[in-house]
């Protein structure tokens, strides 16, 4: 029979006159204990079951042993926790609050390894000859909105989605790679729509077209997908100035859709805010102060708009000089002043950035090193999965905490890093955390919510 050997132990220095060691003999643990609250907020939601569906299996059924549920809300639920590569899950494979504690098959882990999830991750689009799971690029990007239109529980007045396109840097001779002049690097440029916090669509393309490429295609399929369940509802577009272009504002203008957008200055559009520049830098001179004076009128493009449009422009005196700033927009005077329309209405567009910080800073969605666009593209999927389970948490479970605007990564380091010792009973399986968790209050109430929701 085989001796049981006691890990060797590590010496450090004295403390209180006692000695201090350490060893890797604390039994069954974690270090992820929040994957918790992960899966009440997936079953809240029936996120991870929604978006298996939206893949194909045609392994054969009595060889496998772990489904596509589980490989997706693995990986979803791995992101979220902070684990970008896919090496990562040969030891989380075994780790006990995140998924399965016993294997089905003598010999093998409870949950997948690498290779099985590189598998999932370059699933091909529809069914293929030599890989048995595949996935349906349409069904995804349609469960964005779903997931979307499913957090409410009736229709809003008024929808504002914001549009953004941001650099996805490559460091390899990825498919689809140009180098981008304004970013100074090869990449990707993804599209991203967001309303509030809600991630409606991460489209991953090429860097040699213009932000606004595919743009007015990605607004007509969600604005459809929401008027389908919410016919009455009032949608406004909001972006910057690289979405400001005749195709984008004609479609809205078709569609009953209003637009608010950043419009680049030019020396026509500089002439006609002159007069306002020159009354804003009299002020800042006798006040001593900052200056800003607002202005509108009717302006249209020598070659490229059809007609003339609505035009604000921000008159505005700096200590460093004038910061002259327009904004288009199809809502009318009488809908909207001018002042409220780009302090309030535009200028908040900003905090979509912070929204895709999330996304490429929290939850790797910039970590596109797959060969292929198709494969870097569900890449880009499975982080914002991850960026709705963890928006849904906030939302549904950290209302009126102290967590309740935390961005992903606060959330994960304060409220999913919890260590814990998992103790298997006949009946139960306990999961003792650590007693000096700052945030156990935040757990306590959020998992209190989560119940019930």
């Amino acid at each position: 029979m085989p001796a049981e050997c006691s890990p060797p132990a590590m010496q450090f220095a004295r403390l209180d006159g006692r000695d201090v060691v350490a060893d890797f003999g604390g039994g069954v643990m974690t270090s992820d204990t929040g994957a918790l609250l992960l899966g009440a907020t997936d079953r809240a939601i029936g996120l991870v079951d929604r978006f298996a569906a939206c893949f194909s299996d045609g392994r054969a059924a009595g060889r496998v042993m772990h489904d596509v549920s589980t490989l997706v809300g693995q990986r979803v639920f791995g992101i979220a926790l902070g684990y970008e590569d896919l090496i990562d899950h040969e030891a989380l494979r075994h780790d006990p609050v995140l998924g399965r504690l016993e294997a089905r098959r003598a010999g093998c882990a409870p949950l997948a390894g690498k290779s099985t999830l590189n598998r999932l991750e370059h699933a091909p689009a529809g069914a293929h000859r030599y890989r048995r799971i595949g996935h349906e690029p349409d069904a995804i990007e349609t469960l964005f909105v779903d997931l979307f239109l499913d957090a409410h529980g009736q229709a809003p007045e008024r929808l504002i989605l914001d549009l953004d396109a941001t650099d996805d840097p490559l460091h390899g001779h990825q498919e689809g790679r140009f180098f981008h002049g304004y970013y100074d690097c090869y990449c990707y440029l993804p599209l991203y729509i967001f309303c509030g916090d809600h991630l409606l669509a991460a489209k991953l393309r090429r860097a040699d077209i213009d932000a606004s490429a595919g743009a007015a295609g990605e607004v007509a399929r969600i604005v459809a997908r929401i008027r389908e369940r919410w016919p009455a509802v009032e949608i406004v577009l909001r972006a910057d100035s690289g979405f400001a272009r005749e195709g984008l504002m004609a479609w809205c203008e078709a569609n009953g859709v209003d637009y608010v957008l950043g419009l680049a200055r030019n020396p026509r559009l500089t002439a006609r805010l002159q007069p306002a520049l020159d009354l804003a830098k009299a002020r800042a001179r006798e006040s001593g102060q900052p200056a800003r004076l607002f202005t509108e009128f009717r302006y249209r493009t020598l070659k490229t708009w059809s007609r003339p449009r609505r035009v604000v422009g921000k008159a505005e005196w700096l200590p460093a000089g004038a910061n002259p700033r327009f904004v288009v927009t199809s809502l009318s005077t009488a809908a909207i002043g001018r002042r409220e329309l780009y302090e309030d209405l535009y200028c908040a567009r900003g905090d979509m950035e912070n929204r895709i910080k999330e996304c490429q800073l929290d939850l790797f969605a910039d970590r596109t090193s797959a060969h292929t666009m198709r494969a870097n593209q569900l890449r880009l999927w499975f982080a914002a999965m991850a960026y709705v389970l963890l928006a849904a948490l906030r939302r549904i479970a950290l209302a009126g905490t102290r967590l309740a605007r935390a961005t992903c990564g606060s959330i994960r380091l304060k409220l999913l890093k919890i260590g814990a010792q998992v103790r298997l009973g006949t009946r139960r399986i306990c999961i003792a955390m650590a007693s000096g968790a700052p945030h156990a209050p935040e757990f306590t109430r959020a998992h209190a919510r989560l119940c019930t929701s």
